[in-house]
């Protein structure tokens, strides 16, 4: 069967599709965006089935190459959309679109989806606004090897277009949950997580604990940091030496640190 083709800009289907940049529509459909070609490769290596993928051949950087992923995703039964370069332009929502947008379901994020090895390195996010900090966190887990990123009192989703795309799509590679902080230290005490609490305001530094073992570490909101409910039910509060005017660093910056940090005390994982 031919690939449904959309030439309009003003197509009615293009509207709903914009319409998933807002939580409230994607949490409604259970779905969410992904857009990119590298997002979408990664996405499917960890095994997500889309409902739909639009591509615009015009827009590939390597639609040679780039053809077969559309091609294989047919195949397995995937609705296929082919835009117009003017009709991709109005759903796409980054610079630089590259010919890729899918809808793919919801990532899931709760506490008991995860499956913790016995010995895991976690990485918790508590009240972090910015979905572009969010996804380079998750980045930087994949890379790290860290076993679940859990966002307490979040106030974006795992599936925030910004989020999907800052984490390069690794927000469907790492097991992300969502929880209140309360929910979220009781899951940490039942499952024997240490935590430790990244703030300025402590003399421990980073280095100087043992990040060995189930050990969580948990990082606050852009501007005013972790909870005192949190800070208060840390095993230990720890801060990364700064020797400049500023006090602070980048929340995305600070978690990559420790848990740095974590996989050098860990040896190779």
């Amino acid at each position: 069967m031919a690939d449904l083709l959309i030439t309009s800009a003003a197509n009615p289907r293009l509207k709903q599709l914009v319409s998933l940049r807002r939580r409230r529509t994607r949490e409604e459909q259970g779905v969410t965006l992904l857009e990119g070609y590298d997002e979408l490769a990664l996405a499917l290596e960890a095994g997500v089935r889309l409902r739909t993928l639009y591509h615009c051949p015009e827009l590939m950087l390597d639609a040679e190459h780039q053809q077969q992923l559309v091609d294989d995703e047919r195949a397995h039964g995937v609705e296929v959309v082919r835009l117009s370069r003017a009709a991709f332009e109005k759903v796409a929502y980054r610079e630089g679109a590259d010919g890729f947008l899918a809808v793919a379901p919801a990532v899931r994020h709760g506490l008991d989806n995860l499956a913790l090895p016995d010995n895991p390195l976690v990485l918790v996010a508590e009240g972090v606004e910015k979905p572009g900090n969010l996804g380079a966190m998750l980045r930087t887990a994949d890379a790290a090897g860290v076993d679940a990123v859990l966002a307490a009192d979040p106030v974006t989703d795992w599936g925030n277009p910004n989020v999907v795309r800052g984490s390069k799509g690794t927000v469907f590679s790492v097991p992300v949950a969502s929880a209140s902080t309360v929910d979220t230290l009781k899951y940490l005490r039942d499952n024997g997580i240490r935590l430790f609490a990244a703030t300025p305001d402590t003399d421990v530094l980073h280095t100087d604990v043992d990040l060995t073992g189930p050990v969580a570490i948990a990082v606050g909101t852009e501007k005013y940091g972790l909870t005192d409910e949190l800070m208060d039910a840390a095993d230990s509060r720890i801060r990364i030496p700064m020797v400049g005017r500023a006090n602070s660093l980048n929340v995305a910056t600070s978690a990559a640190i420790v848990l740095y940090e974590a996989v050098r005390q860990r040896g190779t994982r």
